[in-house]
Formats: C-alpha cells, sequence, structure tokens
C-alpha cells in the first residue's frame, strides 16, 4: 500500500521590491480587520511590506478558515495565549561595503519586524510577552543596527499602546577589526536568563562524518574551545535560555547568498541563537587531501597561507603580533584582492552545513533541560518569516549587490521554505548540503520534506490564495553567488547573472 505524505506549506506575499516610502514604525497603511484587537491606529501612506507579510502568513495556512475577518489570529495555533514569543532577525552586520549594496541587503528590514511583531502580539495578548533577540556578528554595532531598522520607533509605537516589545543582543562580547584583525574586545552583558550548554552527541550532524575535531575553527583565534567542544563524541553549543525558554521562535531571516552555505536563509538564520560563536565549527583547516576544507585543491600558494594563518591564530590568541598580522593582511589583499577561495568559502565546506543542521536540531528536541532529545516528538514551535523584499546576492552574507526581488516567504517547515527560496534565486537544492542533507535526514528530523514535490506554495492573490507547485517558481536570472560557489549552484535553463 503506498502512503501519500500530506503537503507542507509555504506561504508567498508580493510586493514591490523596494522599501521606499517607509517610515518607522512602518504601520500597515490599511485597516486591516484582525488590527482591530490591537487599537485604532491614524491611517498613513500604503505598506506593500506589511501586506506582503499578511499574504504570506495567509499563504501558510495560518487559520486559513478566519482569513479576512477580524477573528483571524495567524499566530494563535503556534502559541498559546499568555506565552512568550521570540522574534529572531538577522542583524549580523551594521553596514555593507559593497558598492552595489546597501543595508537593505544585509539585515531584517524594520517593516518585516512590524508586521511580525503584530501578529505576535495579536497571538499572545497583553499578557504575553514578545521580544527582538538577536546575535550578531562580534563587530557589528547593534545600536546603530537598531537605529538603522527602526527599533526605537517600533518599541515606542507598542508601549503607546500598552506593550512591551523587549530588545536583547544576546552577545557576550563585541569587537573592533583592523585589517581583519581584532584590535579591541569589549564584554556586553548578554542574556540576561543566561545560556544553556547542550551536547547533542550522537545526535550531531558530526557524528560519524570523518571530520577531525582538531582540525575546527571557529570565530575566533584560539581554536581550542571549538575543538574541546566537539572531541571525545561531544558536540555542545551554548545557546541562549530566552530562546530555548520561549513558547514559540519567528525566525526573520534575510534571502541572500552566503560564502560558506551557498545561501543563507532560514536554516543558517539560528547561528544567532547562540552565546558563544567560537564553539560553531565554520570549516576545517587544511585541502581536502590533508581532511580539511578550507580550500580547493593543492596550491602551494594556498597551502603556505594556510600554514601561515594557522601561525598567526597562535600569536593572536595570546594577544602578540598583531602589527605583524595587521601588515601581512594589507599586502596579501593587496597582491591577491578578495576574490579567492578561504577559510571554508566554497562549495566544498563540510563543516558549516552540519553546524546548522545541528542548531536547528537543538532549537527543535532541546527540552527545558537540554536532555530531552526524542526523535518522535520535538518540543518547539517554529515559524519562519523571509525577507526577500530587497535580497543579496554576490558576496554574501556581508556584502552582498542588492537584488531587488520584492517577495516574503512564511512556513512551519524551515526546508520547505527555503526551497522555494532557492527555486526563487534560480539554484538548485541538490547543490546546497544543508538543504539537501535535511531531507535525506533519518535522525531528529526538522523537516517533514523528502522531496520538493511534497511542497505546495500558497501564493497570495488579493483576498485569496492560489496554489503552487515549487517548478512554479521560475526565476528570470539566478542569483549572482558567492565566488567560491560560482557555476556551482545554478539551476539548469535558468538563465545565469552577468
Amino acid at each position: 500500500m503506498t502512503t501519500t505524505r500530506a503537503k507542507v506549506r509555504v506561504g508567498l506575499g508580493r510586493s514591490a521590491p523596494s522599501y521606499a516610502g517607509l517610515a518607522a514604525p512602518y504601520a500597515p497603511g490599511e485597516a486591516f480587520p484582525e488590527l482591530a484587537a490591537l487599537g485604532a491606529e491614524p491611517a498613513t501612506t500604503a505598506n506593500a511590506v506589511y501586506a506582503a507579510v499578511r499574504g504570506a502568513l495567509a499563504g501558510a495556512g495560518l487559520d486559513a478558515a478566519r482569513f479576512g475577518s477580524a477573528g483571524w489570529n495567524p499566530l494563535g495555533a503556534l502559541v498559546r495565549r499568555g506565552g512568550r514569543i521570540v522574534l529572531k532577525p538577522n542583524f549580523i552586520r551594521h553596514w555593507n561595503p559593497c558598492p552595489e549594496g546597501t543595508l537593505d541587503s544585509v539585515v531584517t528590514h524594520g517593516a518585516i519586524l512590524r508586521a511580525a511583531s503584530d501578529y505576535a502580539f495579536l497571538a499572545v495578548g497583553s499578557r504575553g510577552s514578545v521580544v527582538v533577540a538577536e546575535a550578531a556578528q562580534h563587530d557589528c554595532d547593534f545600536d546603530a543596527v537598531s537605529r538603522s531598522v527602526g527599533l526605537d520607533a517600533l518599541v515606542a509605537h507598542h508601549a503607546a499602546a500598552g506593550r512591551k516589545l523587549e530588545v536583547l543582543d544576546l552577545r557576550r562580547e563585541a569587537v573592533r577589526y583592523e585589517d581583519g584583525v581584532i584590535v579591541e574586545r569589549r564584554p556586553l552583558p548578554g542574556d540576561p536568563a543566561g545560556y544553556r550548554c547542550v551536547d547533542l552527541a550522537e545526535h550531531s550532524a558530526f557524528h560519524g562524518s570523518g571530520l577531525d575535531p582538531r582540525r575546527f575553527r571557529g570565530a575566533d583565534y584560539d581554536s581550542g574551545p571549538t575543538t574541546r567542544s566537539h572531541l571525545g563524541g561531544r558536540h555542545a553549543y551554548l545557546l541562549s535560555e530566552t530562546v530555548l525558554r520561549c513558547d514559540l521562535v519567528v525566525n526573520l531571516p534575510k534571502l541572500k547568498t552566503h560564502k560558506k552555505t551557498g545561501v543563507t536563509l532560514a536554516l543558517k538564520n539560528l547561528v544567532g541563537v547562540n552565546g558563544d560563536k567560537n564553539l560553531l565549527p565554520h570549516h576545517c583547516v587544511g585541502s581536502p587531501a590533508e581532511g580539511g576544507d578550507e580550500f580547493p585543491g593543492a596550491a602551494g600558494l594556498d597551502r603556505l597561507r594556510s600554514r601561515a594563518t594557522e601561525l598567526a591564530r597562535g600569536w593572536l590568541a595570546r594577544g602578540r603580533g598583531t602589527a605583524l598580522v595587521r601588515a601581512l593582511r594589507r599586502v596579501e589583499n593587496a597582491a591577491r584582492g578578495e576574490d579567492f577561495v578561504r577559510s571554508g568559502n566554497w562549495y566544498g565546506n563540510r563543516t558549516t552545513w552540519r553546524m546548522c543542521i545541528d542548531l536547528n536540531r537543538i532549537l527543535y528536541y532541546s527540552d527545558a533541560t537540554g536532555e530531552h532529545f526524542d526523535a518522535a516528538a520535538p518540543v518547539r514551535r517554529v515559524l519562519t518569516l523571509l525577507d526577500g523584499v530587497v535580497a543579496g546576492e554576490g558576496e554574501g552574507p556581508l556584502a552582498p549587490a542588492d537584488r531587488p526581488l520584492g517577495v516574503v516567504l512564511a512556513s512551519t517547515d524551515p526546508v520547505a521554505l527555503d526551497l522555494a527560496a532557492v527555486r526563487l534565486m534560480g539554484f538548485d537544492e541538490q547543490q546546497i548540503p544543508k538543504v539537501r542533507e535535511a531531507m535525506a535526514d533519518e535522525g531528529l528530523r526538522v523537516t517533514s520534506v523528502r522531496a520538493p514535490g511534497d511542497v505546495v506554495v500558497g501564493a497570495a492573490a488579493g483576498d485569496g490564495v492560489r496554489d503552487l507547485g515549487l517548478d512554479d517558481l521560475v526565476a528570470d536570472r539566478a542569483f549572482r553567488t558567492h565566488p567560491g560557489w560560482r557555476g556551482h549552484l545554478e539551476r539548469e535553463g535558468v538563465r545565469c547573472a552577468g
């Protein structure tokens, strides 16, 4: 007897491919009936982004029977009244060095946050709580990002209506770079609820991979913590208690390319719930022939650079050689530029995608003690709402070029959403390990999707929803990839970027 699997829904909302004309606190611009429960708000200019978020939530099938009525509550079935919701944006960095890019293609826009926070408060009510929480890259100026996306105005808007929107910087340290070298460190308060060490052990995607933890390199110079967290069958991560104690996580990633995993999207955005990113393996030192994935091939110059980098790591971890390493980095940049593979920034990276899968497994399966891991019973709900209004292509995630796209995606299944986003980018999901392997996973599954045919896309159309298949999501041209992924992601038959 053949069993037909239920389709997994992804909602697709469309807007103009720009945030032009929008200003914090990004009022809806239309009197949607369900928002009456949040209190009256003066009429303002149109907000197509808000309407796209609303359309994506409807297309995802959330509270479908009441859509269009005053009682529609799309997050209501995912969280209890009086519960706590974490909104997890992508605030990776406060600037974009790409001449063809702006901050719009780097971070989650405030208009997305406004709509997400409104529907969050609609679900939890006056007794519930909503918090924006993010661990950005350690050189990010969190206050600058907050100002850019209008977080202060959002907080003030909700406060005026008697609601408290909290904002948390989950990092424990901020740094300042010069010439690619850390020259200053500053401690931060971090998560007021603390952090939890969770050891996935044999449930880790690294278990049985053959990768040597002694080759793991993380986010800082000292590789000791990275290795020790993954030696002897241990695969431990330090996650935010605020995130792990909440009732619902609303994941708010940016649609853009990524140097280590091809694309960012839903699965990758959970890097920002960590209290110590140096416990996250980013690549394995050395070439594939040496058991690493730092760079392809066996070019002498790349091998020499790898050895020099390891020597420099040792110096810098002990607070030595800063001036010399900075000088050498300037010489290298002048000689080689930025367009060469280093630090695992290529399609052969076997490390980062496994780390992403691990973080998703923890978020879905780690209970109050951090020791649940029952494959039959995820303990936490996650809704992903993807900002693809202005997407990022090329040197993502830190220096992408703006790619106006005008889409918002929503789903309770991160892999289904990533599949839809990948198709909109003109990419082949089978060339993206974190998506391909998540579908094939037989362990702690974070997805119901086994094949692309399991996904149905609900495209908002006026007051209704039109169902599509993934094959209906056709890109006019493929996104430009990061240089290390060039020629390895584009879907057959899709015109490549110039």
